[in-house]
C-alpha cells in the first residue's frame, strides 16, 4: 500500500484519469473529491463490499437453479 500525505486542496492522480482531491479536513474526518470518467465506478468501501456480496449471492442462486 502506498501512503501519501496531502493537505487541503492537494490531490493525487491515478492512471492519468482519476484525481482524488482533499476537499476538507475536520477533526478526524477527511472529505475527498473524486474526479473519474463516468465509466469508472467509484464507491465507498462499505458500498463496494455490499455490491460484491449481492453479486456473489446472485451467482450462487444461478448455480443452484442450473
Amino acid at each position: 500500500m502506498l501512503v501519501l500525505s496531502r493537505k487541503k486542496n492537494e490531490s493525487i492522480v491515478i492512471n492519468n484519469e482519476i484525481t482524488i482531491v482533499v476537499v476538507e479536513i475536520r477533526g478526524d474526518k477527511v472529505r475527498l473529491g473524486v474526479e473519474a470518467p463516468r465509466e469508472v465506478p467509484v464507491h465507498r468501501r462499505e458500498v463496494f463490499d455490499a455490491i460484491q456480496r449481492n453479486q456473489e449471492g446472485q451467482e450462487t442462486e444461478r448455480t443452484e437453479e442450473s
